[in-house]
């Protein structure tokens, strides 16, 4: 069944509709068109010119993606390691201490202050940093928390703050 808010993205709904949506829809999966639509809006005023809600969005489905779909190198490598240095207080804002506390970890590991796209890509490359990583992976992937449903939950308390 197509989605009645999916058109091949993110479409003039408020997000007070979108929400609504959560009680018809499993809400994780209503994320995508959501990140779609204020990565649009990214692209008109930059990350800063984001709401810390919207940037919060942002850096949360970026983990969740890159993560789930390569582990941990691959959130820090990818242009998602953009997200490093926020991502810990993202997920804390969200209510998701665990997945922060070893999202900490995984940063921890990296042997690296310096979180820009360049100290990120070399620690990634050290055999050690890897198999700590790969650690992280496993762990990540046995949470039991929702962070889908945490970030819609997030999303619902903060709609006065996304796409306004």
């Amino acid at each position: 069944m197509r989605k009645p808010w999916y058109d091949g993205g993110y479409s003039a709904e408020s997000i007070d509709d979108f929400i609504a949506l959560g009680n018809t829809y499993e809400p994780s999966s209503l994320l995508f068109p959501l990140e779609m639509a204020i990565d649009q809006k990214r692209g008109r005023v930059g990350l800063e010119g984001l709401t810390m809600a919207e940037q919060t969005i942002l850096a949360v489905e970026a983990l969740e993606r890159e993560v789930n779909d390569g582990g941990y190198g691959q959130f820090f490598t990818n242009s998602s390691g953009e997200f490093a240095p926020m991502i810990v207080d993202c997920l804390n804002r969200i209510d998701c201490p665990e997945v922060a506390n070893l999202t900490q970890s995984a940063i921890h590991a990296l042997g690296t202050i310096e979180l820009d796209a360049k100290s990120l890509s070399d620690a990634v490359e050290r055999q050690e940093v890897n198999r700590a990583l790969d650690e992280c992976d496993r762990r990540y992937y046995s949470e039991g928390e929702d962070i889908g449903g945490k970030l819609f939950e997030f999303i619902s308390a903060n709609r006065y703050a996304v796409l306004r």
